[in-house]
């Protein structure tokens, strides 16, 4: 499964398929970090926490009005945090396995892993600032 990403330098829009370990996607035409912004899946939910950057997965659901209003404030953090922050969006209407491992029990739930573990857990709906607090408190800057 492939994901487009558009390139916030530039413009360009990027067919990423998987990307190796250590590395970030990058822009095709302009070398620049891209918001690693992605649809994750039971089928992928393993390979999609494993990355060189923190990794957030959204648990959402369409019908959810809370995660509508905390979809722009994550899409926000994957374009400020571009190369250094990948977001991964599960549905769990459609993907209910990944969510009950890890005891998701409302929506929305993020959970930033880094290193394949669980570093934080935020439930419910909070603005930019909150997520921006509550990323840099779960994983600290080296």
């Amino acid at each position: 499964m492939s994901d487009i990403l558009t390139c916030a330098h530039c413009g360009a829009r990027n067919r990423v398929q998987t990307v190796p370990d250590a590395q970030v996607p990058v822009c095709a035409r302009c070398g620049q970090p891209l918001p690693w912004l992605v649809t994750g899946t039971d089928a992928t939910f393993t390979q999609d926490i494993r990355a060189s950057v923190p990794v957030i997965v959204d648990f959402w659901a369409p019908w959810c009005g809370p995660c509508r209003v905390i979809a722009p404030a994550l899409e926000a953090l994957a374009q400020e945090r571009a190369g250094t922050l990948k977001i991964v969006k599960v549905n769990v209407d459609d993907h209910p396995q990944a969510p009950g491992l890890h005891a998701v029990q409302g929506i929305p739930t993020l959970l930033v892993f880094q290193n394949g573990e669980v570093a934080g857990r935020q439930v419910g709906a909070v603005g930019l600032p909150e997520l921006r607090a509550w990323l840099d408190r779960s994983v600290p800057a080296n």
